[in-house]
């Protein structure tokens, strides 16, 4: 320790020097304490084996300012000091990047309260080891020398490396005996860090000093003994001291220090507050205007504005870089536009800009000469921006993450105030470092936020608006936990004989592994629905498959299939909330009373259909149990809700799904990903469906043109008869030469589409060939692909069903 005291009016300073003991604890990346020492035991109460691995912030609860009612009168101006602003328990949690140092109380068990200087190193390296913190007991301090001592007129954290007293080399050179015991490479590593950044001893003192000094531009400890010694040089020969030689300017420095420590703690705390990358952008750019500079233009790469990933390569003179915030006090609208914002640009090599974002270093410009200030407005086309920047100081520092410059910062200030020096060039390389921290950081939120929201889109269906007999809309609302990525899914199938499946399901869980069990699910419902398989038959193939995938298959689901013709809604249940059915008759609206069934993926439970009459214009709601389903309030409420809202007039199907979103989801609370499906099951009219059976004799072929033709005749489809025609022809020939003994069934449907489907006994699905100019059979299809909108098959419980459809001529 350093003593300076005063008695009888003189000064002696000096006077000795020593160590005190001191409490030595490491925390490793984890928070978790794997070093403590003997001191540590001592000082705070608890045992190594009590200590290690337990985390840090509970072993060491200091909170880094004395109470208000603390006599600050025995420890002068330091008495509530906190070092940098950083108090010990956030130096814990992990945000803390430079040294720091503060003074706190706390209570130990069996004993009083113990005032505890403390300093804390952030360690870097491979090793495990993150924080080195020493403590000292300032009350061991009192009682060995005595309260009335002087000398206690000030008490703070002082660095050998940068504090001027005999003895400092001693000190250093004994650092590594209290470091816990590792290798020796280990040792060495957190030595040299430690020394570079100063050797803690306590510095009793008449002069305030900035508890903490890091290398921040001020002078060594060296370079101030000898300013001090060419002081006492002029004095001796009775010269007046120049003023730069004085502890006046030693003052002034430490005080300038202090400000630009003072400024950066500010600025950490008015910047990353979001995770938004355009509010971040926003922050950072004001945080520096005006108190540091009078302009700021912050310039992203284009990948970093895009929302992609990390960009590749060094930037060159091609790279493009986006403008996205200009702060700045002067008028308003003088900058706008000149440098709006959202223009992007490269920067030639000659620029100050490119040898910024090149290096990675920092470009200090004292004064924009107008030559320089020529060479930059070249890059404004048709724009004269020399008025703007020349005789102005500038500062470009780079904006880096993970040694990739992601952007730069250009800093200006008026010709009036004072240029840009070498403490300001470190003071803003040190806010760039921070700020670009805090840009990546938002950076790669919203690069996964993407990714995720690409994943989900990607996962769910496209539903057309019309389907065969059926309106539908569909809404999808992100969890608002986990990457906004969750396991509900809705879907609909289009079916043979104009029908319709709806599917909503739920996978248990949330984040990027029910996502991707939602999507193999999915395929798989997707796949089983076109074999036509009934509703309780398909769920128990799904539930196989999920058993077959692992243990962690668990979900639930609901399958209706509509047959607008029949009027007739087929529903099977596994383990969902079931579903809301509105009439349109009276309005009124109900919950299905369905067999529950058990989740996907339990197995060993069977699965039972119903079949619900329905008539057109009645409304089927589905949804997953995130919209109604609400913690500490029972899924009644919601249902209830569902129910209430479901039936609430509305001037369309969009209409109805916002309404019903909006009753369930402003309680407030909702953590879950919403899955919801309305279908308005319109129906098909009698008229509008004609179906005949043809015989198993080829000359049936030729009765199925003419019925087709008669019948589009009679709908006014006059101008498809020749096209629907010569396809039928084609279909009921194949059915007829494949078929075992079950007449051929052909049926016409108009709705939004004309569609037309042939049934047979057959199970050997049709496949396209290619046919060459001598061969006899294969061309059917290809006419069939050639000339419909859209065509296929499917399997049917009693063969197989060929379809296709022709767009209807506009009216």
């Amino acid at each position: 320790m350093n003593r300076g005291t005063e008695r009888d009016g003189a000064v002696t300073e000096h006077a000795a020097s020593g160590r005190i003991p001191l409490a030595v604890v490491v925390v490793d990346r984890e928070g978790l304490v794997s070093h403590w020492s003997s001191g540590a035991r001592r000082l705070f109460g608890a045992t190594k084996e009590e200590a290690l691995g337990r985390p840090a912030v509970d072993l060491l609860p200091v909170s880094g300012a004395l109470p208000e009612d603390d006599d600050p009168s025995l420890y002068g101006a330091y008495g509530a000091y906190d070092g940098l602003g950083h108090d010990l328990e956030t130096s814990l949690d992990g945000r803390l990047y430079y040294p720091a140092a503060g003074r706190a109380r706390l209570t130990v068990p069996e004993r009083d309260r113990v005032d505890v200087l403390w300093w804390a190193y952030p360690l870097i390296g491979p090793g495990p080891e993150r924080l080195l913190v020493l403590g000292a007991d300032v009350g061991r301090l009192r009682q060995e020398d005595g309260e009335d001592d002087p000398g206690f007129d000030r008490v703070a954290p002082g660095f050998a490396l940068h504090t001027d007293f005999p003895g400092a080399e001693d000190l250093a050179g004994k650092l590594p005996e209290i470091l816990p015991s590792m290798s020796v490479d280990e040792s060495a590593r957190i030595v040299g860090q430690i020394l570079e950044l100063g050797y803690p001893v306590l510095e009793f003192s008449q002069n305030d000093r900035v508890p903490v000094t890091p290398d921040w531009g001020v002078p060594r400890r060296v370079e101030r003994r000898a300013r001090r010694e060419r002081a006492a040089q002029a004095a001796a020969q009775g010269l007046p001291i120049p003023r730069e030689y004085s502890d006046e300017a030693e003052d002034l420095e430490y005080t300038a220090v202090r400000e630009r420590l003072e400024f950066l703690n500010e600025v950490s705390g008015r910047i990353g507050t979001s995770l938004d990358l355009s509010r971040t952008i926003v922050e950072v750019s004001r945080a520096v205007v005006p108190r540091f500079t009078d302009v700021a233009g912050t310039y992203l790469r284009e990948q970093v504005v895009a929302g992609e990933g990390f960009p590749d390569g060094a930037p060159d003179t091609t790279t493009m870089w986006h403008r996205v915030a200009v702060e700045h006090t002067d008028e308003p609208g003088r900058w706008d536009d000149v440098v709006p914002v959202g223009e992007a640009m490269p920067f030639p090599a000659h620029t100050p800009f490119f040898q910024c974002m090149t290096s990675g270093e920092p470009v200090l410009v004292p004064r924009i000469s107008e030559q320089m200030g020529h060479a930059i407005a070249s890059q404004f086309e048709k724009r004269d921006i020399r008025p703007l920047i020349t005789g102005r100081s500038m500062l470009v520092v780079p904006l880096k993450a993970r040694n990739v410059v992601l952007g730069f910062m250009i800093l200006l200030r008026h010709p009036e105030r004072v240029e840009f020096n070498d403490m300001d060039r470190v003071t803003g390389a040190e806010l760039a470092a921070r700020a670009g921290l805090v840009l990546d950081n938002a950076r790669m939120y919203t690069y996964q936020e993407s990714v995720a929201e690409t994943l989900q889109d990607s996962m769910l269906p496209h539903i057309p608006p019309r389907m065969a007999g059926c309106d539908i809309a569909t809404r999808y609302l992100p969890g608002t936990l986990l990457g906004r990525v969750g396991g509900d899914w809705f879907d609909s199938v289009k079916l043979p004989g104009a029908r319709t499946a709806l599917v909503v399901g739920d996978v248990m869980g949330h984040g990027l592994n029910s996502a991707a069990m939602m999507g193999q699910l999915r395929t798989a419902v997707q796949t089983m629905a076109a074999l036509d398989l009934p509703p309780a038959q398909l769920l128990r193939n799904l539930d196989d498959l999920a058993q077959r995938l692992g243990d962690t298959y668990l979900a639930t689901c609901l399958y209706a299939v509509y047959d607008p013709i029949a009027s007739e809604l087929h529903i099977a249940n596994a383990g969902h909330i079931p579903p809301v059915l509105v009439r349109a008759g009276d309005g009124r609206s109900e919950l299905l009373d369905l067999p529950t069934g058990a989740p996907i993926g339990v197995g060993g439970v069977p699965f039972e259909a119903v079949r619900v009459r329905v008539q057109p214009g009645d409304r089927l709601v589905m949804c997953t149990d995130g919209l109604v389903e609400m913690r500490g309030e029972d899924i009644g409420v919601g249902l209830a809700t569902l129910c209430e809202s479901a039936a609430h007039p509305a001037a369309s199907m969009d209409d109805a799904c916002d309404t019903i979103i909006r009753a369930l989801n402003t309680r407030g609370g909702r953590k879950d990903d919403v899955a919801l499906l309305m279908a308005r099951l319109n129906g098909i009219e009698p008229e509008d469906v004609a179906s005949w059976r043809i015989g198993l004799d080829p000359e049936e072929v030729g009765r199925a043109r003419d019925v087709v033709r008669e019948q589009l005749h009679d709908w006014g489809l006059a101008r498809l008869a020749d096209t629907a025609e010569l396809l039928v022809s084609e279909l009921v020939t194949n059915a007829l030469r494949h078929s075992h003994g079950r007449p051929v069934e052909l049926r016409l449907v108009r709705g939004d589409t004309l569609l037309c489907e042939v049934d047979d006994d057959d199970h050997l699905l049709p496949t396209l060939l290619s046919a060459g100019p001598f061969d006899d059979a294969g061309r059917g299809l290809r006419v069939v692909s050639m000339l419909a909108r859209e065509w296929g098959t499917s399997r049917t419980s009693a063969g197989k069903t060929v379809w296709f459809e022709l767009t209807l001529p506009r009216r």
